[in-house]
């Protein structure tokens, strides 16, 4: 496993200490075996993380992904498990085969990324991960509409471990308003 930069200059992390949340949450996924690069843009206050497959897979993060947020700049290794284990679990469906057919992480849209973002924080829910479910409630609902029929497909889909990629869009295109 490597991490870049292995010294920061503008936020306050250690790679040392990045590489161990990182092995944790692989471990916690099943996927020990993984080899990552991550690569922090220290420079960007946004926390979004990104994937591309490969051996190794490369995780690039926004530093913000990483941070806490009572405490700016500063590491959260809380944040860091839970932006992971998101990214980390969008790696293991495309390695099963059943998300073959999804779109690369900077290509999903808006509505597809909030879909998939629903399966991944329902499954790091159950394996004991701190998640404010709210939040993706919300975020969800912001982007299918807000009844109770999509609340009936989030969830169908907070609630799955094994769905197919075309099993998770025909759910999101059933959950629009």
């Amino acid at each position: 496993m490597t991490v870049e930069p292995s010294i920061f200059s503008i936020v306050k992390y250690d790679a040392d200490e990045i590489a161990g949340v990182a092995k944790e949450i692989l471990t916690l996924l099943g996927m020990e075996s993984t080899n990552l690069t991550i690569e922090v843009d220290e420079t960007v206050a946004m926390s979004r993380v990104t994937t591309t497959m490969g051996d190794p897979v490369h995780v690039l993060a926004m530093s913000a992904a990483f941070e806490n947020l009572k405490k700016p700049m500063t590491f959260s290794a809380d944040n860091t498990k839970f932006s992971l284990g998101r990214a980390l679990l969008r790696v293991r469906d495309r390695l099963t085969g059943n998300f073959s057919d999804a779109p690369a992480d900077e290509d999903l849209s808006i509505v597809e990324a909030a879909t998939w973002d629903t399966y991944c924080v329902g499954r790091l829910s159950r394996l004991g991960l701190k998640v404010h479910k709210q939040r993706w409630h919300y975020n969800f609902r912001n982007r299918h509409g807000f009844n109770d029929a999509t609340d009936k497909h989030f969830a169908t889909i907070w609630e799955s471990d094994d769905l197919t990629w075309s099993q998770l869009t025909e759910i999101s295109r059933h959950a629009i308003v």
